[in-house]
């Protein structure tokens, strides 16, 4: 993938990272009956940020002045 993809992959990441967010405060906040559905939604936010975490190492090399 080019740089330029990759960015674009990166920013599609926290796109999806941000909806959960919302998605999960949704559902707590109407009762949050159905926990195993927020724990489901919580597990795909880490592996998000797992993702993204990796892109952004591979984007932003680590430079020792």
């Amino acid at each position: 993938m080019s740089e330029e993809e990759l960015k674009k992959r990166l920013e599609m990441l926290r796109i999806e990272h941000r909806d959960l967010d919302a998605a999960i405060d949704a559902l707590s906040s109407a009762g949050g009956t159905d926990q195993l559905q927020i724990a489901r939604l919580k597990k795909r936010k880490l592996r998000l940020k797992d993702q993204i975490a990796m892109l952004e190492d591979y984007l932003i090399p680590d430079i020792i002045a």
